[in-house]
């Protein structure tokens, strides 16, 4: 599991969804050709998200970057890095992954068929200011989820202050904010 992933397990969980990371969808042969991936693997999701309570299915794509640049509002709108932001950049492709997960989630009861898979990013670096309020607007227009790392230091600082959790990015936390109360 990848530590920015299992990060955003934590915070999602402690917000109270059910979560898996690097959750495998299982794609028919149909679905490979439909979306032009004929010998394709299974798709894999980095983190997926569910909340029975107000039935919302997050599928949230990670992408730390953090001794990089970081996400470039351009690379991700204009499809720039066509391997790096498949998801958000291929509807078709979106549309038959989705399916296929609420399918598969379905079938095995972790949620109900009414469900609407909503797409999310996650980042743990974006390039710049201008960067961050492009992507933020995009985003709001799409229906998407879009948790920069204001957001997710921001659950970090209040999962510090909740009581003890043997749990990596819990305990991190603790540690680094405790003398900054």
């Amino acid at each position: 599991m990848d530590s920015f992933e299992s990060i955003l397990k934590t915070i999602f969980e402690n917000k109270g969804y059910w979560v898996k990371t690097s959750f495998k969808v299982e794609l028919t042969k149909a679905e490979k050709r439909r979306i032009d991936r004929p010998s394709s693997p299974r798709w894999e999701l980095d983190v997926v998200a569910y909340k029975g309570a107000s039935n919302e299915l997050l599928v949230v794509e990670c992408k730390s970057y953090l001794d990089s640049t970081g996400v470039k509002a351009d690379e991700l709108m204009n499809a720039r890095r066509p391997n790096r932001y498949k998801l958000f950049n291929d509807k078709r492709l979106r549309d038959v992954v989705f399916a296929r997960l609420l399918a598969q989630m379905v079938k095995l009861g972790l949620c109900r068929k009414n469900t609407s898979p909503k797409l999310c990013l996650a980042a743990g670096k974006i390039a710049t200011e201008k960067d961050e309020k492009v992507l933020a607007k995009h985003f709001n227009a799409k229906g998407w989820g879009f948790y920069p790392n204001a957001w997710i230091e921001k659950e970090l600082r209040s999962l510090s202050r909740a009581g003890y959790e043997d749990d990596v990015a819990i305990v991190t936390t603790k540690l680094l904010t405790r003398n900054k109360r």
